[in-house]
């Protein structure tokens, strides 16, 4: 069976927990860019949830397909996002570190 769930990115890189964060990383104001790419066929749900479980985004997705979303947040911080997505008897989740920097790194 193929996994539902072929690549995840952020900020339209793939996303890799080991890379080194600044390249995921972005002032207050500039948005996040999340995306799953999903292989299969029939619909899947994805979803978005914040640490607290409040839902950020839903979408039903044709299979094969993308389920793309922003967010932007205007205060600096560390932020955790689950995403969920199911689909074919298959649940993916993956949970995204977004750090929101204080200002712009200089130099």
């Amino acid at each position: 069976m193929k996994p539902l769930v072929k690549l995840v990115k952020l900020n339209r890189l793939a996303y890799n927990p080991n890379r080194d964060p600044q390249v995921y990383r972005r002032c207050p104001g500039q948005p996040f860019h999340i995306e799953a790419l999903l292989d299969g066929s029939g619909r899947a749900r994805c979803r978005l949830t914040d640490e607290r479980g409040a839902l950020l985004a839903e979408a039903d997705v044709a299979l094969p397909g993308t389920f793309a979303h922003e967010l932007v947040y205007a205060e600096p911080g560390v932020r955790i996002v689950t995403l969920t997505c199911e689909g074919e008897g298959q649940r993916f989740t993956q949970d995204l570190r977004l750090d929101v920097l204080a200002h712009a790194w200089v130099g």
